[in-house]
């Protein structure tokens, strides 16, 4: 069999990251009143790598103040602004007084609020496994003043990264390789992961290597260096690294440098300088006896020119449970060690300075402990896990393994430290894998379980009165309440760390001196934080209602500890149907407007000005429909009681409405027999009416137009296009000229207009270039201020062109959008030539079919050129600032736009086109409109999001987020005719939307987030769930949730063996389980059951057992395997538990109206523990340790074993499919069972010879084949096939591995759900394997047929080999497996998703290029491609 293997969610959170300027836009130091891009911040988590920029923007003024200002706008009678102000307004001010948003700074200077957000830039699916992430300086540093990004990977490589501003993504400087080094070709290397660390001045980095060995790579660091290297070499070298080496600590350095811990280079030396903790003697804690405090530390010097490399310190007998260590800056030198129960401060004369953090280190270490003060006497912390960072030169914080914050101070005598001093908690923030301190002021904590937030550390001088001075045990720290943090009440706890006494003069004269003391605090606050819902513990599908629909959900129980919860996913955008308005109709084309009545004065009409800050709702629908021909229109306005009232009715089919003179007017362009351009009065009336004809006769029906006040665009089916520009002082329309743009007979075959408001769109006019003649409008004079309009129109050879407006100048042009290219900028072409054709030019596949320039983001919305291809593909390109040519402009052109258009989301849609030729009624109506819909919309207060929908057979939401970026998500409908906002029902949040159910009123599900690659909601429950499972019948959740519980060892006859006998020793901890039953209304939990404090859960199953409470005899029971905890000493045993869910009499004061609860009907005790179950045709399948059990359920309240079976040492997954089971262990591999009843018996078909520990298995079946999937626990998949006549399988005795594909991490949860493709068999649907991943991903396992196999498979190869894959990683190295048994690795089989995504972002120059040399074209593979892609 043959399957796609595609990753629908990255991983998610965060292992790794570098603080660094790494873009040019950190470099530019804007005003405060704007926003600047402070720094980035790159974040990586398995093969995910991300680019943030952090930017510092004003802070935003909440909608409360809006609210009120709002209200004192439409309050105050006769105080709007006069014509003058109108202008003024739209700057910014509006009608409130500033001075009550700013705050004061420095000298009494207003200085306004400023918050600090996260926005990205850049996102990767890598070929690697990332381990470690660092910023360096190279010599192109100097010239530039960027920093490079340094990334290693699992297979021990190094990559060189730099920002590349002319592509605006990541660039490859070079890729160094250790893969062959002698130190990793050991069998165990595969469970080494190196640590990549870089010296402080940027001369070297290092990578760990197993077998106690460096990889050091140097930098130059200046160009003498470079110059000395080329007079002796006598080549110029452009490189900034000189070559690297491996360096053995053991024979190299110093023989005792055994078994590394962790290293780091220290600051302030004139050679980089290395600190190496390591384990000479290993130990452990049942061997303390023998062996303790056995970790030593080493600091080493690298002389890179003489090879030389002296110890300068040595220090040994540091506890054995070290196992993090920091260099402290140059003012201290010297190190911080964390141990599990203590911290250890190391000077560079060997001096050791040691805090006990409880009262275990007396107990494993023969270490001299100081005297502790009563108050130390009573700590007891537990520092594994824990992650540490300097915030100045004497205080580092503390961050435990659940997220509490603790500040440590060196307290210096003199110039050395003599002692470590740690204060109480001072905050509660995430739960850390990596911590940053950024450039003084910022902390950077990433997570893998949870979201990475971004802290403030701000220094502030407070003073303190005397009373307090005895607090100076504590060090200096404060907490500034945020949101989003946990902090503690006691929030001030900080004590004097600089007293300067100061006798006050007044306290001086009355004979008392008060002494004044100041101590810096350093306070922290939230700044912002990365989404993240880590681990994907377990999975299950249920069914969720948005609105009136079920959909299917997964339900994820993801994240760890306090931050544990569940996630829900869905395929398709979550919207639902508030109304239906059947009345309004709208098959072909809605628009909902806003505008409002003129006002009258002395005979003259003006509008009434606008709050700028509050535009008006819509007031007045226009719909239209293609019955009966030749179509009918419809203007509805909305009556008191929220009905629709429908006003006008007009025969002709409407093309498009828009707002029009600032509002006051709406232009209605309508084909009825010809094509008409209306101007109509708000209440609908006429006001003018320009019928399209040429002479007598009329022209050709308007296929598409645009409008943007006050131009008006109109493109006819024979490729004409008209252009009409309204005169506002005379509140009419005329039709424009349009000489410059050529030839009046001109073909066009799509445009539109764009106004830009963010100042982005820039032209640079050419002075060689003859002047035209200045044409003004009223309408141009107003719109002078930030706001510009431009035209963009694509003629049928592919130029694209944007013509300034209202001049017509041409600003840009190229051919390179037609083709898809990565990059877009203007080629300096002059005007091309577009003449008619004969005979008449038909419509090619690579035409552009839609264009749109729309802004598309959240809370800074940037302009984006969105194409349309009528093969289906659709680009969405970013427009980016681009600097002014080199070379003059050519005097054909007079100016040029400075923008450029990157691509970030490419997307092939499968859609087909009806023939052409049919141009009956009946085809007008079967005719599917695709368009490209701007809007903007905010689903809740605070919240606004611009987008792009598009309509048609494949409706889509195009979305942005800060920290998300463009993603397209489906809508779930069939076909979508027709796409609107409308704020009619006062909701800004509401669209009206022409779908298959009919003209209806939608919204967005409240609380869907669309950060990620799925729509999705976060159900945070401050505790981890280790199993979930749908309960079908009752439409209920029931989940094992998990949390840390004391232990403690009784003997036989009930003693305690062991209890602390001081208070800074505590119980061990063991993992406790709760059953809970909740209800997806809601999340409230109904029911539970509590387990015995020893005893967890492993695993739950809704399983269906015989009955006698139901006709059918069959009902869904909850059944749930628990392990039982009992020691060391004694062996562990389990039970099986046989839930039912039954309904009671709900609570009358709650208001759910029907209410449940768990009955325990039956409670089975094992001699081992239950690591699985399933159901089986009726039975119950349960494993104890070795054994399978099948068991029935007898009476409603026992287990009766029918069948047995001895298996591996662990199972760890079971499977049934009808009565066949797949059996998974922990060293035996996978065994595929059958089961029969008469008699009772299981028997064994075929198993795996060799020794693998497996996950999870599952049947995978299509089309008649059938597979085994399993997944180990190194994250390999592996496909098996059950063949009794290949001779290889001893008569089906084996089962024959056919595939080996690397995953490169684990799951443990997988779903089977049904899929059923286009033109497959109706009944019997193909499998398709569904994977939650540890480190967040969610993979999906997608049957192909052979022939897509054979192109899909071949094109992988081309891709591997043609396609530049970001840091020069290989992907056919990062999916193979090592295997000893074959001669060849097992790759063919599963096909890599993630490579062959690349395909659809290839130019199609490029698509054809690649799809050429393996003798297929590009339509069929991206036909093949679409048809596999999707989540569910």
């Amino acid at each position: 069999m043959q399957a796609l293997r595609q990753e629908i969610l990255p991983p998610s959170g965060v292992e790794f990251a570098a603080c660094l300027k790494f873009t040019p836009s950190t470099l530019s130091d804007a005003g405060p009143s704007t926003s600047r891009a402070l720094f980035n911040v790159v974040v990586a988590r398995s093969s995910l790598l991300r680019i943030f920029e952090v930017r510092e923007e004003p802070a935003p003024i909440s909608s409360q103040k809006e609210d009120e200002r709002d209200r004192r706008a439409s309050v105050r009678k006769g105080t709007e602004a006069v014509e003058g102000e109108v202008e003024m307004d739209t700057s910014g001010e509006g009608f409130v007084n500033m001075g009550t948003v700013k705050s004061t700074g420095q000298n009494g200077v207003p200085q306004p609020a400023t918050v600090q957000k996260f926005y990205l830039i850049r996102e990767h699916r890598l070929h690697g496994t990332v381990t470690g992430m660092e910023a360096i300086r190279t010599i192109h540093s100097l010239e530039d003043k960027l920093e490079r990004l340094l990334v290693s990977f699992k297979d021990a490589k190094i990559a060189l990264l730099e920002w590349s501003d002319a592509i605006h993504d990541v660039l490859t400087v070079s890729i160094h390789t250790y893969e062959r080094a002698p130190q990793l070709m050991a069998l165990d290397s595969g469970l080494f992961r190196g640590e990549l660390r870089v010296d402080p001045l940027s001369r070297c980095a290092a990578l760990s290597l197993p077998k106690d060995a460096l990889a050091i790579l140097p930098f130059y660091q200046s160009q003498a260096e470079l110059d000395l290297l080329e007079q002796e070499s006598s080549q110029a070298r452009d490189v900034p690294y000189s070559p690297s080496f491996i360096l053995d600590l053991a024979n190299d350095v110093d023989k005792r440098i055994r078994n590394i811990i962790d290293y780091a280079f220290l600051p302030g030396f004139n050679n980089p300088t290395i600190a190496v903790l390591c384990q000479y003697q290993q130990t452990w804690t049942g061997r303390l006896k023998e062996y303790k405090d056995t970790v030593g530390l080493y600091v080493f010097t690298l002389d890179l020119v003489t090879n030389n490399y002296p110890v300068i310190t040595a220090v040994e007998g540091l506890p054995y449970d070290c196992f993090a260590l920091t260099p402290c800056s140059t003012a201290t030198g010297g190190v911080v060690i964390l141990a599990g129960n203590a911290i250890v401060f190391v000077d560079q004369s060997s001096r050791r300075v040691i805090m006990p953090v409880n009262g275990w280190l007396q107990r494993t270490s023969d270490l001299p402990v100081p005297s502790l003060t009563p108050q130390e006497q009573l700590r007891d912390l537990q520092l594994e896990g824990a992650r540490f960072t300097f915030v100045d030169d004497k205080t580092f914080f503390i961050i435990l393994k659940d997220g509490t914050v603790h500040p440590v101070e060196l307290v210096l005598d003199g110039k050395t430290v003599s002692r470590l001093s740690m204060s109480d908690a001072v905050a509660r923030t995430t739960i850390p894998a990596v911590v940053k301190r950024v450039e003084n002021e910022h902390l950077f904590i990433g997570s893998i379980v949870g979201p990475s937030v971004l802290l403030k550390t701000a220094h502030v001088e407070e003073e303190i009165k005397d009373e307090d001075a005895e607090m100076s045990s504590a060090p200096a720290t404060a907490v500034a309440p945020a949101d989003g943090m946990d902090l503690d009440d006691d929030e001030d706890l900080y004590g004097p760390s600089s007293t300067t006494e100061k006798p006050d003069t007044n306290g001086a004269t009355n004979g008392v001196v008060d002494s004044v003391k100041k101590r810096t605090v350093v306070r922290l606050s939230l700044c912002d934080a990365i989404p993240a819902y880590g681990p994907l513990s377990d999975m299950a599908f249920g069914v969720a209602r948005n609105g009136d629909r079920a959909v299917p959900e997964l339900i994820a129980a993801t994240g760890s500890g306090e931050l544990g919860g569940f996630h829900l996913f869905q395929r398709d955008m979550p919207t639902r149907t508030k109304r239906k308005l059947h009345a309004i109709g709208g098959g072909r084309g809605m628009w909902s407007l806003a505008v409002r009545q003129p006002v009258k004065v002395s005979g003259g009409t003006f509008e009434r000005p606008a709050n700028p800050f509050h535009s008006g709702n819509d007031s007045v629908i226009i719909s239209t429909d293609a019955n009966p021909s030749p179509g009918l229109s419809r203007i509805a306005t909305r009556s008191s009681h929220s009905d629709i009232t429908i006003t006008t009715r007009i025969p002709g089919t409407t093309l498009g409405a828009a707002p029009f003179f600032q509002g006051t007017a709406i232009l209605h362009i309508l084909y009825n027999a010809t094509n008409i351009i209306r101007v109509l009065e708000p209440d609908g009336t006429e006001r003018q009416s320009i019928k399209d004809l040429e002479g007598n006769s009329s022209r050709p029906r308007i296929k598409s137009c645009s409008i943007c006040d006050p131009f008006v665009l109109i493109i006819r089916e024979d490729d004409t296009i008209g252009l009409f520009i309204g005169e506002i002082e005379r509140g009419k329309i005329r039709r424009k000229d349009m000489s410059p743009m050529g030839d009046k007979s001109s073909r066009y075959i799509a445009g539109c207009f764009y106004t830009g408001t963010s100042g982005l769109f820039q032209t640079l006019v050419n002075d060689q270039a003859p002047a035209e003649a200045a044409t003004s409008t009223l309408q141009g004079a107003m719109n002078a201020g930030s706001n510009t309009q431009w035209l963009i129109l694509v003629r049928p050879q592919g130029v694209v062109e944007i013509w300034t407006l209202p001049k017509l100048t041409l600003a840009f042009s190229t051919t390179l959008l037609a083709s898809l290219d990565h990059v877009v900028t203007d080629s300096l072409d002059p005007p091309a030539t577009s003449l008619p054709q004969d005979p008449p030019r038909k419509p090619q596949e690579l035409d552009i079919d839609q264009i749109a320039i729309a802004p598309i983001g959240e809370s800074r919305p940037r302009p984006h050129l969105i194409v349309l291809l009528r093969s289906g593909q659709m680009a969405i390109y970013e427009a980016l600032a681009h600097p002014p040519p080199a070379e003059p402009l050519p005097t054909t052109r007079s100016s040029t736009l400075l923008v450029k258009f990157v691509k970030v989301v490419s997307k092939a849609f499968d859609i087909q086109h009806t023939e052409e030729e049919q141009k009956s009624v009946l085809a007008e109506q079967k005719r599917i409109s695709r368009l490209l819909v701007p809007f903007v919309t905010s689903p809740a207060s605070g919240q606004t999001f611009s987008g792009v929908f598009f309509t048609g057979d494949r409706p889509s939401w195009i979305l942005s987020t800060d920290k998300g970026g463009v993603k397209v998500f489906p809508s779930g409908h069939n076909v979508v005719q027709a796409f609107t906002t409308s704020s009619l029902w006062e909701s800004r949040g509401d669209f009206l939307m022409y779908s298959e159910e009919g003209p209806s009123l939608v919204e967005w599900m409240p609380d869907i987030q669309v950060d990620g690659h799925l729509p999705a909601r976060s159900v945070p429950r401050s505790r981890a769930y280790s199993n979930v499972v749908y309960d079908a019948s009752t439409s209920l959740i029931v989940a094992a949730s998990t949390f840390q519980n004391r232990f403690a060892s009784y003997d036989e006859d009930g003693n305690i063996v062991w209890e602390p006998d001081s208070p800074n020793i505590s119980f061990p901890r063991c993992e406790c389980s709760a059953l809970e039953l909740i209800s997806p209304d809601g999340w409230i939990t109904m029911d539970g059951h509590e387990f015995a404090p020893n005893e967890f859960v492993n695993c739950i199953a809704s399983v269906p057992l015989e009955t006698m409470s139901t006709e059918s005899g069959m009902k869904d029971f909850i059944a749930v395997g628990t392990t039982i905890n009992r020691g060391e000493d004694l062996a562990v045993k389990g039970a099986v538990y046989i839930f039912e869910i039954v309904e009671v009499v709900p609570d009358p004061s709650a208001s759910i109206k029907r209410w449940w609860r768990l009955k325990l009907l039956c409670r089975d005790d094992a001699k081992g523990p239950v690591s699985y179950l399933c159901g089986m045709d009726g039975y119950l399948v349960s494993s104890m340790g070795q054994k399978i059990f099948v068991r029935a359920f007898d009476l409603d309240e026992r287990l009766v074993g029918v069948a047995f079976l001895d298996v591996g040492v662990y199972v760890t997954s079971l499977r049934a499919v009808k009565n066949l089971l797949v059996i998974g262990d922990a060293v035996k591999s996978v065994w595929f069972v059958a089961f029969q009843e008469d008699p009772y018996k299981l028997v064994i078909l075929g198993k795996d010879p060799h020794h693998c520990c497996i996950t999870k298995a599952d049947l995978f079946f299509a089309d008649g084949h059938l597979s085994i999937v399993t997944c180990d626990e190194e994250g390999i998949v592996r496909m098996y096939a059950y063949d009794p006549h290949d001779p290889e399988s001893k008569s089906g005795q084996h089962l024959l591995r056919r595939t080996e594909f690397h995953g490169q991490t684990e799951y443990r949860s997988s779903l089977l759900i049904a899929r059923r493709p286009k033109h497959g068999d109706p009944e019997i649907p193909q499998a398709r394997l569904v994977c939650g991943s540890v480190d967040g991903s969610l993979n999906t396992l997608t049957y192909v047929d052979e022939a897509a196999f054979k192109r899909l498979h071949l094109l992988q190869g081309q891709l591997i080999r043609t396609v530049q894959h970001v840091a020069a990683l290989n992907p056919k190295a990062f999916r193979m497996v090592r295997n000893e048994h074959v001669s060849r690795p097992l790759s063919k089989g599963i096909l890599d998703g993630n490579l062959l995504a690349t395909f659809e972002d290839l130019p199609i120059g490029r698509q054809n290029e690649v799809t050429r040399q393996i003798g297929t074209d590009r339509a069929t593979v991206l036909k093949d491609w679409a048809s596999l892609v999707g989540a569910w």
